[in-house]
């Protein structure tokens, strides 16, 4: 065992001091870059919310109402991420869009 030991700490050594197998040293600043959320209208939000719910079998429009009037995100599956989708825009612009559409449709 006492052999084992001082053969990994060795192995660990040579690759502290640049030996085989050691992660070539970075002496250039690396860079982290993180993707950036796709930013959704709210149209496209109801959209794919509304098509995940039914792909799940619920009926989509129950469901969303219920969201809209509650707050509570279960409403919304998180199949498709729906629902980290939809809780990312206000329920209030949500809202406002629906109307819109609907006065929109109507006239």
């Amino acid at each position: 065992m006492k052999k084992k030991l001082s053969y990994i700490i060795i192995n660990i050594t040579d690759n502290l001091e640049g030996g085989v197998g050691m992660v070539p040293s970075h002496e250039e600043t690396m860079k982290f870059k993180v993707d950036k959320d796709k930013v959704y209208e709210p149209s496209e939000i109801l959209i794919i919310v509304y098509k995940s719910l039914l792909e799940k079998g619920y009926n989509p429009i129950n469901q969303i109402v219920g969201y809209l009037l509650s707050g509570d995100p279960t409403y919304i599956t998180s199949y498709n991420n729906a629902r980290s989708l939809i809780r990312k825009m206000e329920r209030d612009e949500l809202l406002e869009e629906l109307v819109k559409a609907y006065v929109k449709d109507n006239e």
